[in-house]
């Protein structure tokens, strides 16, 4: 069994393989791993990262990539998308990550040809393997690499690797995109992410660091981790007032707690674990 170290070294040999990299930038744990070994390994000169900013990014999340970037001294570009201008994105179908994927890399990989970057580059890793990833679908359809996974490294690993560097997202929570948030087969607005992006931020800037504002029509039902329910009913009544005044008619909280995809408990069985939640 390969250590860490090893696996580390493995990452090296093959980002210096590629030569020059465009990385997929969200400013997640995996992403802001990646691209603190893209620059270490090939230097900044060879490295661009790119954050796409769009109504499905939470605005904390792409305020959080500029300033990581800034802080690794990283290349750093923001590029504007709309997945709600996908075709059939907007129905939210099951299959809603993979066109929301392909469509990123549609935009990256002009850009690498145009900048002269070898290849545009990912934060998959190996935990993805084993289950069904849109996103790893699309990319392997577009030729986009995903260095972590291809050496072999763990989500466990990378949050340890990222406290040894010193990078702030070591225990950063794994956060998915607003959408997410939408069951599956009900239409997604630009109102309703706009809605959660705001219900969402003024909850954490309460303090709660995993949260999720899952909408159900105009019902907003609140997932934050079990250890956290009882801080969570100490301040109902802030949030109930809060949530109204975005636009919810009910505010809701889920006393089962946060679980990553929650949407997906509807479908049956069989299709839950191919539909699990794209974190990063």
């Amino acid at each position: 069994m390969e250590s860490m170290e090893q696996k580390y070294q493995k990452l090296g040999d093959i980002l210096r393989s590629m030569d020059k990299v465009v990385v997929a930038f969200s400013g997640g744990v995996d992403s802001a791993f990646l691209l603190k070994a893209a620059l270490e390994f090939l230097g900044p000169d060879r490295v661009l990262a790119i954050t796409a900013d769009s109504e499905t990014y939470p605005v904390r999340e792409k305020e959080e990539a500029i300033a990581l970037a800034k802080e690794l001294n990283a290349p750093h570009a923001v590029i504007h998308t709309s997945e709600l201008d996908i075709p059939g994105y907007a129905e939210n179908p099951t299959n809603r990550c993979y066109f929301c994927k392909n469509s990123l890399f549609d935009h990256l990989i002009p850009i690498a040809r145009e900048r002269g970057y070898a290849h545009v580059v990912f934060g998959a890793i190996a935990d993805d393997l084993g289950e069904h990833r849109p996103g790893l679908q699309a990319a392997h359809e577009q030729g986009v690499r995903a260095p972590l996974l291809e050496a072999g490294i763990k989500k466990s690993e990378i949050r340890h690797m990222s406290r040894q560097f010193g990078l702030r997202t070591w225990d950063k929570p794994s956060f998915a995109c607003l959408s997410s948030r939408i069951p599956y087969g009900e239409a997604i607005t630009a109102l309703k992410l706009s809605m959660i992006d705001q219900a969402e931020d003024f909850i954490i800037q309460l303090g709660f660091r995993q949260v999720r504002v899952r909408q159900h029509d105009n019902l907003a039902r609140i997932e934050v981790p079990p250890a956290d329910l009882a801080e969570m009913l100490a301040v109902a009544d802030t949030v109930h007032a809060k949530l109204k005044e975005i636009g919810y008619t009910y505010v809701t909280m889920d006393l089962k707690g946060y679980r990553s995809g929650s949407l997906n408990e509807v479908l049956p069985a069989e299709q839950q674990a191919v539909h699990a939640e794209a974190v990063k």
